[in-house]
This record gives structure tokens, sequence and C-alpha cells, in this order.
């Protein structure tokens, strides 16, 4: 079958099995989502709700997060990971966010990439969840899957989102992530999938390999 009538049909059978998918990350406003966004790097979604949960509590603009040292906030965040890093590029963004777009999380996603500690998939996370705005995430099962279905020979994430993009209608863009992290965690897991109770594995090239 042609690829992109594959990709399709693939991607036709994912939104059927999951309905009303959303982000895995928890959050009522965009600069929560980017809050939390910034904290999945190298974590898990599960974790980060753990954290935000009371980091919410605590810091609801951006000036708060400037209002504590950095080793509060690394404290308050330390097991995301990499928590040196991530206070200090939250506080960057949110120095940002007040100079340059009023403390409000810009909705352009050229304006997204500006923010430090934003790179293409927070931005696509934002633009498309909290904006929706068609953009395409892509986080390590949106990788593994990607290239396990043949959509994609490359393990860059810009070429895989560019590929993706360039299969799909721009109206499954937002979703396309959900549905491929979604099935990658309850069916196509890394190392034991459930080849046998998968849903589209008659359309998967890599199916019982």
């Amino acid at each position: 079958m042609e690829l992109s009538r594959r990709a399709l049909k693939i991607f036709e059978i994912l939104g059927n099995e999951y309905p009303g998918v959303k982000p895995a990350l928890e959050y009522s406003s965009p600069f929560e989502l980017l809050i939390s966004t910034i904290l999945s790097a190298q974590c898990t979604d599960a974790r980060v709700n753990i954290v935000t949960e009371n980091l919410f509590k605590k810091y609801k603009t951006p000036q708060d997060y400037l209002s504590v040292t950095n080793e509060e906030l690394e404290n308050d965040i330390f097991s995301t990971g990499f928590y040196k890093n991530k206070a200090k590029n939250i506080k960057l963004c949110c120095q940002k966010l007040i100079s340059d777009f009023n403390g409000i999380v810009p909705e352009e996603f050229d304006k997204l990439l500006t923010l430090p500690g934003v790179g293409r998939k927070t931005a696509s996370v934002v633009a498309g969840n909290a904006f929706g705005i068609p953009a395409i995430a892509v986080d390590t099962h949106v990788i593994r899957l990607s290239n396990l279905l043949g959509f994609t020979e490359s393990g860059n994430p810009d070429i895989i989102e560019m590929d993706l993009k360039k299969l799909l209608p721009e109206n499954k863009w937002i979703n396309s992530s959900h549905w491929l992290a979604t099935h990658g965690r309850q069916v196509c897991i890394a190392r034991r999938p459930k080849c046998g109770d998968c849903a589209i594995n008659e359309l998967c090239p890599s199916n019982h390999k």
C-alpha cells in the first residue's frame, strides 16, 4: 500500500482505538503546559504530574519563579532530573516572557522557539495543545513508532516531524502525536510489544520481526 494511504489508514485506526486523546501532562493554562513540558525532558509525564501538583500551587506566574532562589526552585523540581539546568531554563524563560511578551505565553510557533529551554518539541506541544495550532510534537514514542511503522528512516526528531507532516493533513497533526504516544505506552511497548493485541499489526512492516 502506498505510504501516505497506509499512514492515513493507520491513524484512522488509532483514532478509533484512542478517542478523545489528550496530553498526558496535566495543566490548566498555556503557562502551566509550558513549564510542564520543559520539566518533561528526560522524565516521564507521570513523574512531572506528581511534581507539578504542588509546584503549580506555589508558582502561578512567571514572576513567582523569579522571586525564589535557584536552590529553592531546584529543590522543588529535583525529582524530574537535570534539575539545575531545568531551573535555569525556567527562570530564563520566565524573564523572556515578562520582558518580551508581557508575561503571556505567545501563540506563534516562531515566538515560542525564542524562549530559553524551548525546542521544536516543546513549542509543538504548547502550540498544538494550548492554542490549537497544527503541530506535531516528536517524543521518544513518536520517534520509535514512526520508524517501526515505516513513516521515516531517521532518528532525528526534526526530520521525523517533517516526514509525518508530509504524510498527514494538518487536522491530524496534533492528535497524531497523542495516538502514537498512547499506542507506544499501552501496546507497542519498547521491550515487550503486544503485536497480537495490536489493531494496526496488519499494516505494520515491523510486525512479527
